[in-house]
């Protein structure tokens, strides 16, 4: 019965995840950052797409920490039984201040009156509240921007009752672009907050800058923790960069043909007519469309891989299936598995070709892969 369940799990479609493919990123970049520098794993948006409980489970003796979005994600992960440090890396509202100290969870913090909060909550529980200071160097995003004011309101912070002063950490904007100048800027910046703020007595033990795109070339920026991001995956963080470590890609997306019929020269195909055949054709039909993440922008010029061939996409993808010409694929038949992401045979398709021709990149489209779609891990 197991089997039979397993397979119809994975029948319509699946997205898979080579496990063994996440452990040699990190460890790529474990040789980079070498023993000392401590790695979080950043798991936020259910790790990328690829399974939060998952990912942590198969990096429990590979990383140092786990960094996600949103309290829900790290919930989630203490329910699973992760026992590792895990950073909120955005907003937490006051309502889950109790969830958040009585789970031991690592708070980033970006105002005294967020800070007096976890203290005052920590204090009625009769435990540490654990935050990182986050400094805003460039993104205008959440954070302390480093000015010699909030030297004054992060030590104050620093002297709250209940308050575990963990780290304090900041975010490049631009570390993925062609050159690291604009990196080295805020980097500056970051490290004479933090020499003033040692000046004033505040000692925090873990520092961290470094993203994905740092990791991989400023190693300057290493500091006594990185975050790896989407590299974890085996992505690289943009075009612009270098491509100079062996990453491998984890994420690969199956589906089948569930229908081929001959049409016409002349014959309209989906929503709008937007495709017309020229000639007599074979059109197979593929049971996936936008509500599982293939997006409306590849209607017309993306591809797929049938029987090791590279097939076009025709007319509009619908809401749960899109048509592709398999006319010059000899014996396409119901059945056959389609690749939408990965490798059949010699040819391939990569998350950046597609994500490009939908106008998106590789982060989104990732992430953009809706749950309707099982994912199975090898």
């Amino acid at each position: 019965m197991d089997e039979l369940l397993e397979k119809k799990k994975y029948d319509r479609t699946y997205v898979e995840i080579d496990l063994e493919a996440i452990r040699h990123n990190i460890r790529c970049e474990r040789e980079k950052v070498g023993n000392k520098v401590k790695i979080m794993a950043i798991i936020k948006a259910n790790a990328y797409g690829h399974g939060d409980i998952e990912v942590a489970e198969a990096l429990k003796n590979e990383v140092d920490a786990y960094g996600v979005a949103i309290i829900e994600e790290a919930l989630k992960l203490r329910k699973a039984g992760v026992t590792k440090m895990i950073l909120i890396l955005g907003h937490t509202g006051k309502i889950w201040y109790e969830d958040l100290i009585e789970n031991d969870i690592s708070q980033a913090v970006y105002s005294y009156e967020m800070a007096k909060a976890l203290s005052e909550e920590a204090v009625r529980l009769g435990k540490k509240a654990k935050i990182h200071i986050k400094v805003d160097t460039g993104m205008s995003r959440i954070g302390f921007q480093p000015v010699k004011d909030n030297i004054e309101v992060i030590y104050a912070i620093s002297r709250l009752p209940g308050i575990e002063m963990e780290g304090i950490f900041t975010h490049f904007a631009r570390a993925d672009e062609a050159s690291t100048e604009w990196t080295k800027e805020p980097f500056e910046k970051f490290q004479i907050f933090r020499h003033e703020l040692q000046k004033r007595g505040v000692e925090i033990p873990i520092a961290h800058a470094a993203n994905s795109a740092s990791i991989l070339r400023l190693p300057s920026t290493y500091l006594d923790m990185v975050r790896s991001g989407i590299t974890t995956y085996g992505l690289f963080p943009s075009n612009e960069m270098e491509k100079n470590v062996l990453l491998r890609p984890a994420l690969s997306w199956k589906t089948e043909v569930v229908h081929v019929k001959t049409v016409h020269a002349g014959t309209s195909v989906s929503y709008g007519g937007t495709f017309t055949a020229e000639r007599e054709s074979v059109i197979a039909t593929i049971p996936v469309g936008y509500a599982d993440g293939v997006k409306r922008d590849l209607s017309g010029k993306g591809r797929v891989l049938v029987r090791g061939c590279y097939a076009p996409i025709i007319g509009r993808i619908c809401m749960d299936q899109f048509m592709i010409d398999v006319t010059d694929i000899p014996e396409v038949k119901v059945g056959d598995v389609v690749t939408l992401i990965g490798q059949d045979g010699s040819r391939r398709i990569s998350v950046e070709e597609v994500a490009d021709l939908a106008h998106s990149f590789n982060y989104e489209y990732i992430c953009s892969i809706t749950d309707r779609v099982p994912r199975r891990y090898i």
